[in-house]
């Protein structure tokens, strides 16, 4: 069998008696890298996480991870970690033993429980009952739980929730590690600053359609409409007459900011000192993957 943990999303399709969830659907997640899967709520992101994990029937199209199902990987926790949702376990059992249930149906060796427990920082918690478990050490579980085969894809939906930031930083530095061994990495967040550090590449979807796909910085790039630049000055008519006789154009940004398009900020700060401009402040703004990702999905519908 092929280990290359490529995912291949081919027009997948879900539909839901009136409701189409997710609608012809087709991605590539490649090996080595973190995927970063995005879109609003209700744009179809679980649903189709459901399907490549054949936890759900898709309606047409198809899913393979490595050129086959996932249904028909003879040991599917050795190639796939996958977390859903937090963790569930028995209230009454502890970390420790959970893991070793789950270890022991996979025919994982136990020892590998001591190993995972270690990587996600639950080793002085391993005793303890699920049921005293904050939720931030729930996902922790259910990371320990996905690595428990040494798995050759990750896939995880919403795995920040109940992280606290030091959690937050810890796990991507996990998940960065992971892809940097050749692993695949499929992440979907709400998280779009945090999916900005984190991600190699984005896949952006809404109303169940791709938005599109691609590295995070060329994404990013190109919705880009050239330089802003945010100003803040006691003199703004002055301002306003000198940038656009230099063809540039400015606009209120909230408060006594503006904002000035087509002219950089090096051309805004000589035309202020030619104008006799008094700045308050001058930054060169860029796009980020939030400005991105709410310019691509405004208005889509998520449910229809």
């Amino acid at each position: 069998m092929s280990n290359n943990g490529q995912i291949v999303v081919s027009g997948l399709t879900k539909q839901y008696k009136n409701v189409r969830a997710v609608d012809n659907l087709s991605f590539v997640v490649e090996p080595g890298r973190v995927t970063g899967f995005l879109g609003p709520n209700g744009a179809g992101k679980t649903t189709t996480l459901r399907m490549v994990l054949n936890l759900v029937t898709p309606t047409s199209g198809a899913a393979t991870i490595s050129g086959h199902r996932y249904a028909d990987v003879a040991e599917p926790l050795r190639l796939v970690g996958a977390i859903l949702e937090a963790s569930a376990a028995h209230k009454g059992r502890t970390a420790r033993n959970h893991l070793r249930c789950v270890a022991a149906a996979a025919g994982i060796p136990a020892s590998r429980v001591d190993e995972v427990l270690e990587l996600v920082g639950l080793t002085p918690a391993a005793k303890r009952k699920f049921r005293g478990y904050s939720l931030g050490m729930k996902q922790r579980l259910g990371i320990a739980q996905a690595l428990l085969g040494d798995p050759q894809v990750l896939i995880l939906d919403e795995p920040a929730n109940g992280l606290d930031p030091e959690g937050i930083r810890w796990m991507r530095g996990l998940l960065q590690g992971l892809a940097k061994q050749g692993r695949t990495v499929l992440v979907s967040s709400h998280l779009l600053s945090e999916m900005e550090i984190l991600a190699d590449d984005i896949v952006i979807i809404a109303a169940g359609k791709l938005v599109t796909q691609g590295p995070v910085e060329q994404i990013v790039g190109a919705t880009a409409t050239g330089p802003q630049v945010r100003v803040r000055t006691p003199n703004i008519q002055e301002l306003v007459t000198a940038v656009r006789g230099a063809g540039g154009t400015i606009n209120p940004n909230g408060g006594d900011a503006h904002l000035i398009t087509g002219l950089d900020a090096p051309a805004v700060g000589r035309l202020a000192l030619q104008s006799g401009v008094e700045l308050h402040e001058l930054v060169a703004e860029r796009p980020d993957l939030e400005h991105v990702f709410l310019e691509l999905t405004q208005g889509r519908a998520t449910i229809r």
